[in-house]
């Protein structure tokens, strides 16, 4: 997977943020600012990763952002990142039934943080996207299967293989790419409109 000067720069902005978290818990572990900031650049993180390596990425990312609910059960923050994790997951694994169970519990996460913050319309959004989560998974994967029978058949199976595979590779990160996207642009207009517009100048 080759990255973008800007990809880049996102993997070293998020890898840094990710390590001084796992400082800062050394000092504070009862931070949940820090366990919410270090789960969500776990999170950010695992777009760059094989699929196995995601999986873990989110996995740990997960434990964080539920330990920072431990110490704060209503950080809403927290709460909407656990529904990102969780949807991620779901678009990496093929097999249905163990997506559905990723995305109902997103589903159930956004919820939980909408009840916390109502009205918010990130969280309203991501409810929305997550309704239609279970069809896009289907697509996704149908798309993943027919992908796989027309890259197969050709004279040489084995010089095909690396090249089919690193197409589906390209196709999966594509995709979850997107997915996190939009999930990312929704929580970029949200922190932006949560701040607030600048003081007027005097």
């Amino acid at each position: 997977m080759e990255f973008s000067a800007a990809d880049f720069e996102r993997l070293l902005m998020f890898e840094h943020s990710r390590k001084a978290s796992e400082a800062q818990y050394i000092n504070d572990p009862l931070d949940s600012d820090n366990l919410l900031k270090w789960g969500g650049a776990l999170l950010e993180l695992s777009q760059f990763q094989s699929i196995p390596d995601a999986k873990l990425m989110l996995n740990d990312a997960i434990s964080k952002l539920e330990e920072a609910l431990t110490l704060n059960p209503g950080k809403h923050q927290a709460l909407w990142f656990l529904g990102n994790a969780h949807t991620s997951y779901a678009f990496l694994v093929p097999d249905v039934d163990e997506a559905k169970l990723h995305l109902d519990k997103a589903t159930e996460y956004y919820q939980r943080a909408e009840n916390e913050d109502p009205g918010n319309e990130i969280y309203l959004k991501a409810l929305e996207v997550a309704a239609k989560a279970p069809e896009l998974h289907m697509e996704f994967t149908k798309g993943m299967a027919q992908q796989a029978l027309v890259g197969g058949g050709g004279p040489s199976p084995s010089s095909n293989s690396g090249k089919k595979k690193k197409k589906n590779n390209d196709f999966t990160y594509d995709v979850c790419g997107w997915i996190i996207l939009a999930f990312g642009i929704v929580a970029w207009v949200g922190m932006a409109k949560s701040s607030g517009p600048p003081p007027p100048a005097r």
